[in-house]
Formats: structure tokens, C-alpha cells, sequence
């Protein structure tokens, strides 16, 4: 393949003429392993032990406060070739899962605390050829991936030397345009990052709405009547689950939705089974507009409003609940699925020793709803579903910013687009 201009071909594959192929090896110093600590060493409190876990793909140390362990000042003090602080760049490069996603990835430390690294953890300063920042970006590449897993050894702990790791080559820009990907990519992430917290921060809202309203709590401006219990059988003109017997699936043919596809939330990628026997199957269970399918074999109480026009059939391990549209309104039934107290009573009433999670036909029926007037109801599901919409339009910003930053690093990370003049 004829080499475009201003390319070379090289040890890492194509890249501009104005970069070089380095030993990782070569860009570090003041390398840091991690210790063996033993269960005794961990304190409540004291000098944060980095462990494995932290270390993802944000880009930044992240410990979950939970997760986060604690050994005491003096085992700190006496193991100082382990500790790092902001200085240094951290990469995971043992772990107990063969190929595991965290071995070979680089982080950052973002605040100003003293760690002590875990055994399988290490830590290093770069020197000035490199930039910390372009190391992270281009460690969460499928290029980088593929590097890392061809240098792993061992098969229960898998891990990379520290000698295979130095000696590993990968391809480096000038200074200058590490800086510029680094930024680019940093901003990227900082940008999805505040998606994510706001995301966040919607469901937690829509949750403790829901929490009030769907239990009578809060009430709307002239809303007082009582409240009913109502069993899920009594609001619904049927209650049915799919075919007992598993179909003949084909490469294309009609949707056939299992347990998955609603945990999911994924109704694009499904099995599919031909027209003859889906034509046979919804002689006995159509799925239709306005139903509300119910995960019961496996996983409790999942649920999802069949909101679109569907041409589809369900296997034995989902419930159908097609909603009397006289006695509830389906979008607040659906709301009130989504609750704990619904998902709870599902759970209480499911088959205590069967392995998977399994809850019968007609236990589905006793389910108790709160039921308030139509009116009421009507209104509940309008702020739900409001909420809802708000979530979702926020879902795709952030799939679309995800997507984005995957085109950007393998644009800028191989130099097929350039953040500087050629040359420069």
C-alpha cells in the first residue's frame, strides 16, 4: 500500500515522519513497585493504599471511599520505595484475570495525597520527551490493548515484566503535540465527565420523585381522595408469559425478546425466529402497544412500557402485562414498576429456593399497587415521564460525547489528524 505523504511505516505501524518509535523504557525514571501487604498491615485510618481497582479508564486514580484502604504512618515510613504522590503516573501491570482490561492502563493521581502502591501496582515519573497525559490517552487505545496483551504472561495471575514493559515500543510525537493531543483529549474527558455527574444527579432526583410521589407523600394541588391497593391482576385484562419451549432461531426474521433485552433496555439487538412461528406463537401471547413486559425467570420485576409499534414475540422467562386502560393508566403503572416497594413485593412473593430467581404466573397478580384516581395518576406519569425525556435526551449527549472522544483518539493518536503544523 502506497505510504501517504509526509508517513512512514514503522515497528508501531504508519505514523508522521516527525515521530519517533521509543522503548516505554526509555521515558521513565524513579520507577516504583508495589508492596505485600499482608492483612495486618491495613489500618482503619492512615496513608491510602492504592489498589488495583483504582485504576480504569477515566484517565485518574479513582477508589471508590468504600473500597478505599488505609495502612499505618510507620509501614508507610519504612516502606517509602512504595509510595507515590501526583508526581508520578501509575500503571496497573498484574492482575487476576487473564487479559484483564485494567493491566497496562496508565492514570493520574488528581489529588494531593501520598499513597502507598499495592503488590501488582507501580508507579513512575516520566522524563521530558514525554508528556503523563499523552501515556493515559494512548494506554485506553485498542492499539495500546493489543501491545499490552501480547507482552502478558502467566495464565490464573497474569502480568507484564517490568522488563517486557520497558522494552515495549510505542510511537511518540514531538513535546509539543503530545501536549496539544493530551489537551484535546483532557477537555474531551472533562466534558463527558460533567455529563456524567449531571446524568447522575437527574436520576437521583427522578428516584426521590418518584420515592414521594408514588407512595402519596407528596400530593398535587387538588388532589385528595384516598389512595386504593389494588392486586396487579385487577388492573390488568390479562397476565401472561411467553412460549415454554425455546424456538428455532434464524438469521433474520421476527424480534424474540428474553429476559436480556429488557435488563438491557435493547430491543434493536435481539434473536430472531421466522414469520410461521411467530404467527403460531402470538395466538396465545401478543405483545402490543401500551403492554408492559415484566422479567420473572432469572431477574425479579425488570420492566419495560412497550411504547412502539412492535412486531414481536417473548419467551416463557417474561410476563405480559397488557394494562386495562380503564382502571389505571399504563404510563403510571409503569412508573410505579420502576419503584422499590413494587420490585420488593415482586421478590417476597418469588420462589424462595429456585436457582435462577423465579416468580409464578399467578404470584404476579397478587402484586399490590397503590393506585390513585385516573386524574392523579395521569399527572404522576406526566413528571415521570417529563423527567424521563430529560434523562434520556442526556443519555444521548453522553453517547454522542463518548462517541466522539473514540473517533478523536484514533484520529490524533496514530497522527492522522495533526493538533500542530507539520513540521513543527
Amino acid at each position: 500500500m502506497e505510504l501517504k505523504p509526509g508517513y512512514k511505516q514503522t515497528e508501531v505501524g504508519i505514523i508522521p515522519n516527525e515521530w519517533d518509535v521509543v522503548s516505554i523504557g526509555s521515558l521513565i525514571f524513579d520507577y516504583r513497585g508495589g508492596a505485600s501487604l499482608r492483612p495486618s498491615d491495613f489500618t482503619s485510618i492512615g496513608v491510602k493504599v492504592l489498589p488495583k481497582g483504582g485504576v480504569g479508564r477515566t484517565g485518574w486514580l479513582n477508589v471508590e471511599e468504600s473500597e478505599q484502604k488505609y495502612c499505618s504512618p510507620e509501614y508507610a515510613a519504612a516502606n517509602f520505595r512504595n509510595q507515590v504522590d501526583k508526581d508520578y503516573t501509575i500503571i496497573v501491570l498484574r492482575d487476576l484475570v487473564p487479559s484483564g482490561p485494567s493491566i497496562g492502563l496508565i492514570v493520574q493521581i488528581r489529588d494531593q495525597e501520598t499513597y502507598v502502591l499495592a503488590q501488582g501496582v507501580y508507579g513512575f515519573k516520566v522524563n521530558e520527551k514525554a508528556v503523563p497525559g499523552y501515556l493515559v490517552h494512548l494506554s485506553n487505545t485498542s492499539w495500546y490493548r493489543k501491545l499490552a496483551n501480547s507482552i502478558m504472561v502467566g495464565s490464573t495471575q497474569v502480568h507484564i515484566t517490568n522488563t517486557a514493559y520497558k522494552k515495549a515500543l510505542i510511537p511518540l510525537p514531538p513535546f509539543s503535540e503530545q501536549e496539544a493531543i493530551a489537551e484535546a483529549l483532557s477537555d474531551m474527558d472533562a466534558f463527558i465527565e460533567a455529563l456524567e455527574q449531571l446524568l447522575a444527579k437527574k436520576r437521583q432526583v427522578k428516584q426521590g420523585a418518584m420515592q414521594e410521589l408514588l407512595t402519596g407523600k407528596r400530593r398535587f394541588p387538588g388532589f385528595s381522595d384516598d389512595w386504593k391497593v389494588r392486586k396487579l391482576g385487577e388492573l390488568c385484562t390479562a397476565i401472561m408469559d411467553g412460549t415454554h419451549f425455546t424456538p428455532k432461531y434464524v438469521n433474520d426474521g421476527i424480534p424474540f425478546y428474553s429476559v436480556e433485552n429488557v435488563t438491557a433496555d435493547d430491543f434493536k439487538n435481539t434473536k430472531f425466529i421466522s414469520l410461521q412461528e411467530h404467527n403460531l406463537l402470538i395466538k396465545r401471547c401478543k405483545p402490543e402497544k401500551g403492554d408492559i413486559l415484566m422479567t420473572r425467570i432469572g431477574s425479579l420485576g425488570d420492566t419495560k412500557l412497550i411504547d412502539w409499534d412492535v412486531n414481536a414475540s417473548i419467551y416463557v422467562s417474561l410476563a405480559l402485562l397488557k394494562v386495562n386502560k380503564q382502571a389505571i393508566n399504563e404510563k403510571y403503572l409503569y412508573a410505579y414498576t420502576k419503584s422499590r416497594k413494587f420490585v420488593r413485593d415482586v421478590e417476597l412473593r418469588s420462589l424462595v429456593n429456585a436457582i435462577p430467581q423465579k416468580i409464578n404466573m399467578g404470584d404476579i397478580s397478587g402484586v399490590p399497587i397503590l393506585v390513585p384516581s385516573l386524574k392523579e395518576q395521569t399527572a404522576i406519569a406526566e413528571i415521570l415521564s417529563d423527567m424521563d425525556a430529560e434523562i434520556a435526551v442526556l443519555e444521548g449527549k453522553l453517547s454522542k460525547a463518548r462517541q466522539v472522544k473514540q473517533g478523536m483518539m484514533s484520529e490524533l493518536l496514530t497522527g492522522r489528524i495533526r493538533l500542530v503544523e507539520s513540521g513543527k
